[in-house]
């Protein structure tokens, strides 16, 4: 399988508005790449069908949120905004391979997979991750949270980076404290003999750069010895729940298109 593992140095740093924009801009070259996102808390009963393909719109039934259904009763509002950011509309078959796990509460995976009575298996994610590969080229998977999130009792986040064996490409805050966040993250990753694709900046709130944003991008690298690929600028359009890529600022698309390059896509 070929892919990308996108994580966070936390919850909220960005990484769904990043996994987002690489899926759009890495199809926008040709590549038929495809979303994953393998376990998601705070999810929705659908209100509608949502991304699927136009002719299951209409009389698909969803009872059960499991991988092994291969059908949802839930939305899952990462994985949306991703197909929202990409244009693409997928079957009820493949939107459950996309997110094996999907669960009502939102709080850490293991915990809501506990209340639902039920836990999560690394490998059936992998089984869905496979499933994909035979038709995409390319899987971008977004984690949940930070690195060491428990999936189960047993495992973490990391477990199943390790089983996916994609390069972890990591989303963090440009501010102050992201320098502790991100080196602890790296080392982490490292420690665990996995490869670091490099660090993207996301910027969430907006709020002018100073000195402090402008050193700590040499400073992760100095230390963390990886690449910062680029920063992308807060963008109140990236707020939306059902963005698109062709409505979003020239500075944020240049900066995609130059971090995607820097990744050799």
């Amino acid at each position: 399988m070929n892919g990308l593992f996108i994580s966070g140095t936390d919850t909220d740093v960005g990484k769904t508005a990043l996994s987002a924009l690489l899926l759009a801009e890495i199809r926008r070259r040709g590549t038929n790449a495809a979303p994953m996102k393998p376990a998601q808390t705070g999810c929705e009963r659908k209100s509608e069908t949502g991304n699927l393909k136009p002719e299951e719109r209409k009389g698909t039934q969803f009872q059960v949120s499991s991988f092994k259904s291969q059908v949802s009763p839930l939305s899952v509002p990462d994985l949306d905004y991703s197909l929202s950011m990409a244009q693409m509309c997928v079957s009820a078959e493949t939107y459950q391979n996309m997110s094996a796990y999907q669960f009502e509460p939102a709080c850490s995976p293991h915990l809501a997979a506990e209340m639902a009575g039920t836990e999560i298996d690394i490998a059936e994610m992998v089984i869905a991750a496979r499933i994909l590969a035979d038709t995409y080229e390319f899987i971008l998977a977004e984690g949940a949270g930070g690195l060491i999130v428990p999936l189960n009792r047993r495992e973490t986040m990391l477990d199943l980076m390790q089983a996916l064996k994609f390069p972890v490409l990591l989303a963090a805050r440009p501010g102050l404290g992201t320098i502790n966040h991100t080196l602890l993250s790296i080392r982490t990753l490292r420690s665990e003999g996995l490869e670091i694709a490099g660090v993207v900046f996301v910027a969430t709130s907006d709020q002018e750069f100073t000195f402090i944003e402008e050193d700590n991008g040499a400073t992760i690298e100095q230390f963390g010895k990886v690449p910062i690929l680029g920063t992308i600028p807060y963008c109140p359009q990236l707020a939306d729940p059902a963005p698109k890529f062709d409505d979003l600022p020239i500075p944020v698309v240049a900066e995609i298109e130059k971090i995607v390059n820097l990744l050799d896509r």
